[in-house]
């Protein structure tokens, strides 16, 4: 038997993927008798059998483990799956401690770091920039959780040993650390109070009317958060520029990304959210698309955007 272990943030193929490593392994033993394809078809059913139970209204409302086994030629696969809601699987957890990064509000880590962006955040960039902007599926697929908690750690006890500590890190511990200390922040980085202007300056359909109120948004928002976000854009769009290597286009980043720098605050989330199945609503999408629409807009100056000083509102 065959044991799928999923981590807490990990997708579909994170999952797939280990499990039809395993099937090819156990069919290469000397002396198999098992058909060739007894692996790929086995990974398929599996896969299939995955996807319908995450998209079963009835799975995803309930909040037990579901087990199910699929075996073939010999080979026999048990797993459990378990739907964590948006509310819970984002939920943000303040720092009691404000000596750390994570869950601290990032006006505070720049003060105390004396720097523009956070620290973790310039360091997690230049390492992925570094070694892993090649990398398929960069952002996308889970690192090890025990090597995310484990950095996590070290940026949070501005250990020195954290230089070394990246160099020898798999890349997917590094990117997942960065989307972790996004997530982990007590507000998103584009923040509760202007949550609901980004929502409605991205339905806007007069494209002249949605440039000047995305950006005047930009302008709202507090400096650190402003020149963090700018930073990670164009990283984000460096990424990009390797599609063809790295298959992680624009909307795949946007879709990685967006639900973590931006939405509603817990309170406004409880009162709108009436199942788990809400997970893909509209809002969803359209936190998507809001940093999709910065993505794909042409470079952003936060010296300009100072500069200007048109105002608008978004009730038009």
């Amino acid at each position: 038997m065959t044991d799928v272990l999923p981590q807490p943030d990990c997708s579909l193929t994170a999952v797939c993927e280990p499990l039809e490593r395993c099937c090819l392994d156990q069919l290469e033993e000397p002396g198999s008798k098992r058909p060739l394809n007894t692996g790929a078809r086995l990974w398929g059913r599996v896969r299939s059998k995955l996807l319908r139970q995450k998209l079963d209204p009835q799975t995803v409302e309930t909040k037990n483990w579901h087990t199910d086994v699929i075996e073939m030629n010999g080979i026999k696969v048990e797993f459990s799956m378990k739907f964590t809601s948006r509310d819970m699987s984002l939920k943000r957890t303040p720092s009691k401690k404000q000596t750390g990064v994570f869950g601290v509000k990032i006006s505070v880590v720049t003060k105390r770091e004396r720097s523009k962006v956070p620290y973790i955040v310039r360091q997690c960039v230049e390492e992925v920039e570094k070694r892993g902007i090649e990398e398929v599926g960069i952002y996308r697929i889970s690192g090890v959780a025990t090597d995310i908690q484990a950095l996590k750690a070290v940026f949070d006890a501005n250990n020195k040993d954290i230089l070394l500590m990246l160099s020898d890190m798999d890349i997917n511990a590094i990117a997942g650390t960065l989307k972790l200390y996004f997530r982990e922040l007590p507000e998103p980085l584009l923040t509760d109070r202007l949550y609901p202007a980004f929502m409605e300056g991205i339905a806007l359909s007069d494209p002249a009317a949605k440039e000047n109120c995305m950006m005047h948004l930009l302008r709202s928002l507090p400096d650190p958060n402003l020149i963090t976000f700018l930073f990670l854009l164009e990283h984000l769009k460096r990424v990009a520029e390797k599609e063809p290597i790295n298959k992680m286009s624009l909307h795949n980043l946007a879709t990685v990304f967006g639900p973590t720098l931006l939405r509603p605050s817990e309170v406004e989330s409880k009162a709108h959210l009436t199942s788990a199945a809400d997970i893909w609503s509209h809002d969803v999408m359209a936190q998507v698309q809001v940093l999709l629409y910065y993505l794909q807009h042409p470079p952003i100056s936060f010296a300009e955007l100072k500069r200007n000083t048109l105002y608008f509102s978004t009730d038009v």
